[in-house]
């Protein structure tokens, strides 16, 4: 099943179906990381809609590929779920590994209000 399938693609249907199975219902903080921006939304499965979302689009005044920039998307999609009546989620990381903007973007998230 998993033939041909990219060591990114591996890693991200293994977290995938993890957090299937402990998520609890839980909206997720799903994120991505590109090459000059990252983005965060937090979605909820169950109603099939994004509760909040943030980037580094809005932020031109930055390079949206550094850890502050990642720090502060953070920050900003944690603000923004709490505003919306949202402190749980499961960390949706995708296919990218637990380090550098990654890690930084988690670690503002919680700072900000969000359990995970």
């Amino acid at each position: 099943m998993t033939k041909g399938l990219s060591l990114f693609e591996k890693r991200r249907r293994r977290n995938r179906t993890a957090l299937r199975a402990r998520g609890g219902g839980r909206p997720r903080l799903s994120i991505h990381r590109s090459g000059k921006h990252m983005y965060a939304q937090i979605i909820d499965d169950e109603a099939g809609h994004t509760v909040a979302s943030a980037s580094t689009l809005t932020a031109r005044d930055q390079s949206g590929a550094n850890i502050a920039a990642a720090t502060e998307v953070g920050r900003r999609v944690a603000e923004a779920a709490v505003a919306a009546g949202v402190t749980r989620v499961v960390f949706d990381r995708g296919g990218f590994l637990f380090h550098g903007r990654v890690k930084a973007l988690a670690e503002a998230a919680r700072a900000a209000g969000l359990e995970f």
